[in-house]
């Protein structure tokens, strides 16, 4: 199916073109047409998948095809914005901004990102000249509109991406003071990787006759990744993880601790033993977690260190192996941390390491994703833990797309 076939026009449908994409990815065929059609929209995604295209495309399109009417606003108030994006960092905040840049070069809508960590004067200046779509996180949003410098009063379409990370960082309350300034009325869009029931229950109250799509890939971990689980005692992890990254052939790495406190630790003990390493969290500064990722790009510092939060959006080529320090709670993060290498056909390794507590974790892992994990016994730090002989059960994964009516609305504010 190509993107002609969706409804998009030009000068959007160009920009796609020009970008080389030719056949859309599942959750942009069945987000399109929806969100074109002025529907909400409940989105579950994993990151990768193109659901930035998915809800960037045909808000451009909506937003060309009828133009705001032009008001005069005094100097001293902001011209009313458009569209909202919200993203729970300031990594995926930029990267969802440059996205808009692309597809919408022709349209001569304008757009601003907003989030903390940098001068807000530039922020500032883009509102007051006027701009049709924000891509902001939740704090430095509420500090503008404390201002007064974001007027929110006439907007036409509200976009939660990365809800699950929304809330996994606490910005519940965040959230719905920001919706409280929205209209009643508006195109609400909800995506996040997982569907845990608190985001259900956030869906139920936000979201108007939505639209359902959830997207899971047919195989879960894709064919080109290797992966293999090393039983570990905690006080052998860090001892293990120094000599996998000496003895394998390690390019680039992507190693997952489960908090910012442990992420920091394990970088001081990495950069001891004499590796160049970097780490990023939320914790760091934004020119910090900049600098963090260009010199893991460029190579300068070929193993990064990061929490999930942090990580998530992080779009990195060339990752020969990630590493899970720590397994996930959550068993669909897994997938998520692990297709961060093996992308564009190459081949890559994922490495996680498990204590008996940990267990259970695993076993989650491999229902997911239908199969066994490769147990390593034959390192210098085995574990006396027992292997684990429960069959996993394939989870069903079928493409849905459905039409959910709730008589009662959305909550109102």
């Amino acid at each position: 199916m190509p993107f002609q076939t969706l409804g998009l026009q030009e000068p959007i449908l160009s920009a796609v073109q020009a970008e080389g994409y030719t056949e859309p990815t599942p959750i942009q065929s069945l987000a399109i047409g929806s969100v074109l059609q002025g529907r909400d929209v409940l989105g579950c995604a994993q990151t990768g998948t193109g659901k930035t295209a998915a809800f960037s495309l045909p808000i451009l399109q909506r937003l060309l095809e009828h133009p705001h009417p032009t008001k005069k606003q005094a100097d001293h108030h902001a011209r009313p914005v458009r569209c909202l994006i919200l993203s729970p960092t300031r990594e995926l905040t930029a990267q969802i901004g440059e996205a808009i840049e692309v597809y919408g070069a022709g349209t001569g809508l304008s757009h601003t990102v907003i989030f903390g960590g940098v001068r807000q004067r530039g922020q500032t200046r883009a509102l007051r000249e006027g701009v049709d779509i924000v891509v902001a996180t939740p704090g430095r949003l509420l500090d503008l509109i404390g201002q007064g410098h974001v007027n929110l009063g006439q907007l036409e379409v509200f976009v939660l991406d990365e809800a699950d990370r929304m809330l996994d960082m606490g910005f519940i309350e965040d959230i719905w003071r920001i919706l409280s300034y929205v209209p009643e009325h508006r195109q609400t869009l909800l995506f996040s990787a997982t569907m845990p029931a608190k985001i259900q229950h956030l869906a139920n109250a936000i979201l108007r006759d939505p639209v359902e799509i959830r997207v899971t890939p047919e195989t879960p971990v894709i064919d080109t990744i290797e992966q293999r689980v090393y039983l570990v005692e905690w006080a052998n992890r860090s001892d293990l993880l120094k000599h996998l990254l000496s003895t394998e052939n390690v390019t680039r790495a992507l190693i997952f601790t489960q908090t910012k406190r442990r992420a920091d630790v394990l970088v001081r003990e990495l950069k001891l033993a004499g590796f160049k390493v970097d780490v990023i969290h939320s914790d760091r500064n934004q020119q910090a977690r900049k600098r963090a990722l260009e010199n893991f790009r460029s190579g300068k510092r070929p193993i990064l260190v990061a929490s999930d939060i942090a990580a998530r959006g992080l779009d990195v080529d060339d990752v020969s192996h990630v590493i899970n320090y720590e397994l996930p709670r959550e068993a669909e993060v897994y997938v998520h941390r692990i297709g961060r290498t093996g992308r564009a056909g190459s081949r890559g390794v994922s490495m996680s390491f498990c204590t008996l507590e940990e267990r259970t974790l695993l076993t989650d892992i491999e229902k997911l994703i239908g199969q066994p994990v490769t147990i390593i016994e034959d390192h210098p730090y085995p574990s006396n833990l027992p292997r684990l002989t429960k069959k996993p059960e394939t989870r069903p994964n079928p493409n849905s797309v459905r039409s959910n009516r709730r008589p009662t609305g959305r909550r109102k504010l």
